[in-house]
């Protein structure tokens, strides 16, 4: 019977069989591991966030100490980062995680008197790590094929889920301390070093370094130079076919127009790419920070003993939703990225309503939508990328993928600063009508 599951079934694990053929085994293993580890502690320290400040002081604050380093070197790094081979930056963000998350654990909570200025400079410096790692594997992508791009949307999707799932499950089933779950993170980042230097195979890599040191030298010679005017022509014309106004790189001028050339590129970026990817990161990211820990019930109508297994559920949650949606793109793809993020920015207002006239009966509805908000979210960010792989230039494809990533940290960025305003106006209003549970841990 046509449409029946066992008529679907079939045609799915064709088209599956199909999405995976002539995929390599160690790049999707390394890249998945590379959105895992590159991740996960940026989760942790989010879904840490109530632990880390306490509940009288907005967990804006630890988001954007979470994200407006990474935002800022996303900014400034596609600019000059190519002068920074791989295997350098892999040991610079494995450092700066590590030592972030040392600082983090071994700094006394604000219980035990501890200052949350010096967590914070732990959280700067995983923030540096990640954003750093996001931009680079990102890019990196470019020398791997599709394949690497799915396989490390999936695994930050990963880290969502296991990062915030963990983190939970650790502090509230398992009892464990903040502490001890902290710093057992702290080693993840070795899982990195296996990514890159043993699992992943660099031929790619090299090869590409090996072409672009023979173009460079060769570059000298009038016959080469001819060649390399007609190279640019071409890409002129085909930047211009695509009607984005994609300007080409040209390597044989000064470091301002170089500049003025990256940003050209990056303009051209905005409207398709950035701003669905930024849209989408603001509503998903208030809703988190803002809105969220102002989303409680009274505890004898949920499955919680505590109001503070409230924040990481809900993140864990989240992340499931996340982690589906960004392991999606061999089966399904979104070309209208606008779409999910104007219905991401519906869930941000549906949950404000309910957290001002409380109209949701049962948190188990709350569950859902939060998943929902996970795979819009999910679904925006891995499908951008794809979109750019299939679209821009191949020439310009490394950069646009690493100067998309701002869109992201940008986003979440505002949505800290908004949340921290948020959280403490959606608190009072409830406090002031008779619901004080966002002052109770």
């Amino acid at each position: 019977m046509p449409g029946s599951p066992s008529s679907s079934w079939p045609v799915f694990r064709e088209r599956l069989k199909q999405s995976f053929k002539g995929a390599d085994p160690r790049v999707c293993i390394a890249f998945w591991l590379f959105g895992l580890i590159n991740n996960v502690l940026y989760v942790i320290i989010l879904t840490a966030a109530l632990d880390l400040v306490g509940p009288n002081i907005p967990k804006g604050v630890v988001l954007l100490a979470d994200v407006i380093p990474s935002f800022l070197l996303k900014l400034l790094a596609p600019y000059f980062i190519h002068a920074v081979p791989y295997p350098v930056r892999i040991l610079i963000f494995v450092a700066l995680s590590v030592a972030g998350m040392l600082l983090i654990a071994l700094t006394p909570s604000y219980l035990e008197g501890g200052t949350i200025s010096t967590k914070m400079a732990g959280v700067i410096l995983a923030s540096l790590s990640s954003g750093g790692g996001e931009l680079s594997f990102v890019g990196l992508v470019h020398y791997y094929g599709p394949f690497s791009l799915a396989a490390w949307g999936s695994g930050t999707g990963g880290a969502g889920l296991i990062g915030a799932g963990a983190y939970a499950l650790a502090t509230t089933s398992f009892g464990l301390s903040v502490k001890a779950t902290i710093l057992a993170s702290a080693g993840l980042p070795v899982f990195m070093l296996v990514s890159f230097f043993l699992i992943l195979p660099l031929e790619p890599l090299w090869s590409h370094a090996e072409y672009k040191q023979i173009h460079s030298g060769e570059s000298d010679t009038d016959d080469v130079g001819g060649a390399e005017s007609e190279q640019r022509q071409g890409l002129l014309a085909e930047s211009a076919s695509l009607g984005e106004g994609y300007a080409p790189y040209d390597k044989q001028v000064s470091a301002w127009t170089k500049f003025e050339q990256n940003l050209i590129r990056a303009r051209a970026l905005f409207f398709p790419f950035m701003l669905p990817l930024l849209l989408v990161y603001i509503a998903e990211y208030t809703i988190n920070q803002g809105v969220s820990p102002t989303l409680l019930f009274p505890l004898q109508q949920t499955p919680f003993k505590h109001f503070r297994a409230f924040y990481p559920t809900y993140n864990a949650i989240y992340q499931a939703g996340v982690f589906i949606s960004r392991s999606s793109t061999p089966f399904l793809r979104i070309h209208n990225l606008y779409l999910p993020s104007f219905l991401q920015v519906l869930n941000l207002v549906v949950l404000t309503v309910h957290a001002l006239y409380d109209f949701i009966p049962s948190v188990y509805i709350v569950f859902a939508i939060i998943f929902w908000e996970g795979l819009l979210g999910g679904l925006v960010y891995v499908n951008t990328f794809a979109e750019i792989r299939d679209t821009v230039p191949k020439e310009e494809r490394e950069f646009s993928l690493s100067a998309t990533t701002v869109s992201d940290s940008g986003g979440i960025c505002i949505a800290g600063f908004i949340s921290m305003a948020f959280e403490v106006w959606l608190c009072n209003w409830q406090v002031r009508h008779g619901r004080d549970y966002c002052k109770k841990l």
